[in-house]
């Protein structure tokens, strides 16, 4: 991996959040009590159910542990002035990365073994700092009771049924704005969009044997054409369509609002007004989300 890259210190979640993100969380935050009763009633058993998990079924990295991940994870968290949360590696054939954090506690990332195996070093430290992301946003309330929304739908009797779409409905297009995010996150720790890029391919469509195979520069051009394919009121109608029930936006649609926002003069305003040198000395105090 090349470290010409630079640090950016007192970087603010605000610096790179979504407009999206910042429209769909202002709206969240109109329905009273949601953040406290998630974190009262939710966070310390969500906190100690997953701490157990993850200790009992997962790799804890460390210096000692995989040290390369570690050194990986440092990395992105400095680059990105954040403190660096747990992360373990589970094993699952399903490509996956998350996180969970409450406001306070200590958060953790996990990342799944078909992922890392899937991945070059510096596409698993993008999705590292994908899931930073989530933390420096301060999603993880919200992202926790989304899933819980998403779980709970099918269970709750009739006549709750049509209050609990909406607000399902509410919380997932909140969570497809935060992504954007995150992306961000993403090439702001990375600042190479090619590899962000190539991580939304390989998760797209790619496997430990595919992923080599796959041409980046036909995944954005296909990028661009499911941009001119939704440009008409029918393809509007049916992008929404497609993208109603899912937690995540399309891959390609993420990898289009990457290709945009790198070429930015915001993007790279950000990284001259944040940046100090990346090997430069700097004082660095060594949610719940998929990838």
């Amino acid at each position: 991996m090349g470290f010409s890259k630079t640090q950016l210190i007192g970087l603010r979640a605000d610096d790179f959040r979504h407009p999206l993100d910042l429209e769909a969380t202002t709206a969240l935050k109109q329905l009273p009590g949601l953040d406290v009763v998630v974190r009262s009633l939710l966070g310390s058993v969500a906190e100690q159910f997953f701490y157990l998990n993850n200790i009992a079924s997962s790799i804890l990295v460390s210096e000692k542990q995989l040290p390369h991940l570690h050194k990986l994870l440092l990395e992105a968290c400095q680059i990105l002035d954040l403190e660096p949360p747990q992360l373990y590696v589970q094993q699952n054939p399903i490509p996956n990365a998350y996180t969970f954090a409450m406001r306070g506690k200590q958060p953790f990332m996990v990342l799944h073994t078909s992922l890392i195996e899937m991945l070059t070093p510096e596409e698993i430290q993008a999705v590292m700092a994908h899931e930073l992301g989530h933390l420096k946003c301060e999603h993880g309330v919200y992202l926790t009771l989304a899933n819980i929304m998403v779980l709970a739908a099918g269970l709750l009797p009739s006549w709750g049924t049509v209050i609990a779409q909406s607000l399902r409905d509410r919380m997932l297009e909140w969570v497809r704005c935060a992504e954007f995010s995150c992306d961000r996150a993403a090439l702001l720790a990375i600042q190479d969009p090619k590899v962000v890029m190539s991580v939304l391919m390989k998760l797209t469509g790619g496997s430990v044997t595919l992923a080599p195979q796959l041409n980046l520069e036909a995944f954005i051009e296909q990028a661009r054409a499911y941009d001119i394919a939704s440009e008409t009121e029918l393809g509007q109608l049916l992008k929404a369509a497609q993208t109603a029930q899912l937690t995540h936006p399309v891959p390609v649609l993420r990898a289009r609002e990457i290709d945009r926002w790198a070429s930015s003069q915001n993007y790279q305003r950000l990284l001259e007004n944040r940046k100090i040198g990346y090997n430069q000395k700097a004082d660095f105090k060594g949610g719940w989300r998929n990838w």
